[in-house]
């Protein structure tokens, strides 16, 4: 996938969710949505057009693996993002790519360009 990406954003901290928005925008993409919480992810998961998801793995205490279950059944491409998890994924997701905490704009370009192939 070559162009502009629109990007699903599940990230529960306001700041570094502006940020994450500010660094696609930089990098020539959008966002198609930015949620905090899974319910609200939820709502929108199934009928939101996207290319791409990058997903805190634990939103305001809970877990997001319903939420990236809902992506990944469309056939999003999914980067788990952490600022250090400690358990293990569920087996589904053991190989998904990972964008480390704290982020920045080279790891979020090249952590798109290994999930999608942008450039």
């Amino acid at each position: 996938m070559s162009g502009p990406l629109s990007i699903f954003i599940a990230e529960d901290e306001p700041l570094v969710a502006m940020m994450l928005e500010e660094f696609l925008d930089a990098l020539g993409h959008r966002t198609a949505i930015s949620i905090d919480d899974v319910d609200g992810g939820l709502e929108h998961a199934a009928g939101i057009d996207c290319d791409a998801a990058i997903l805190d793995v634990h939103l305001c205490g809970r877990a997001v693996w319903p939420l990236a279950d809902v992506l990944a059944d469309r056939g999003v491409p999914i980067l788990l993002a952490t600022g250090g998890q400690t358990e293990p994924p569920p087996a589904r997701y053991a190989d998904a790519a990972v964008l480390a905490k704290p982020y920045t704009l080279a790891g979020v370009q090249a952590a798109l360009e290994q999930l999608t192939g942008a450039r």
